[in-house]
């Protein structure tokens, strides 16, 4: 388990559904991949509206239906939809998707053109409404994570998603050390490669 810094613990180990919901003839056996995966401990599962153009999180709400209180949902808002009306946007669309109330963790997928103070703003919009429980950051280096932070209210985010497994480890050199001086967890994504 991981401690998030609400204090929250999360499974250390998720379900990613990167490349599902591509293929409506793949939605059985995707759905009863990561009901499998639920029945055997893996409750925390990681998507994206990016993802299948939303196919991924269709997928993801027909596996947890039933099973809400037992998974934790990770999802994440492209960039362009990361401004402050378009991300409560986006939000509700991932949400009707997930056929959920609440997303446990909403992350920016990675910086685009929208300032990252707009992107805040609408995060905590969202979590003030109870629509997200929580926000985050992926793909973000140590000069945009010190960006964020000088913000207000830029310090609250949850974590940052990023590249990270034996082929891929240039974190290491600075942004590890970076968000663990400032108890910002670390998600890696790909942690066992492709």
């Amino acid at each position: 388990m991981v401690t998030l810094p609400d204090g929250t613990r999360v499974p250390a180990l998720g379900q990613g559904t990167w490349h599902m919901g591509e293929d409506r003839r793949a939605r059985a056996a995707e759905v009863a991949a990561l009901k499998l995966g639920i029945e055997l401990g893996m409750t925390l599962i990681d998507t994206a509206e990016m993802y299948g153009e939303g196919g991924a999180e269709e997928v993801v709400g027909e596996a947890i239906a039933g099973a809400r209180d037992r998974v934790f949902i990770v999802s994440k808002v492209y960039p362009h939809n990361a401004g402050r009306r378009a991300v409560v946007a986006a939000c509700e669309r991932s949400l009707r998707r997930l056929g959920i109330e609440t997303i446990d963790l909403y992350l920016l997928h990675w910086r685009g053109a929208v300032p990252l103070a707009e992107t805040v703003e609408g995060f905590e919009a969202l979590r003030h409404a109870g629509r997200i429980a929580r926000w985050g950051v992926s793909n973000l280096d140590v000069a945009d994570m010190e960006e964020l932070w000088s913000l207000a209210g830029g310090a609250g985010g949850a974590t940052n998603q990023v590249l990270y497994n034996l082929a891929e480890r240039g974190i290491e050199f600075d942004l590890i050390q970076w968000c663990a001086q400032r108890n910002v967890p670390v998600m890696a994504y790909s942690p066992v490669g492709q």
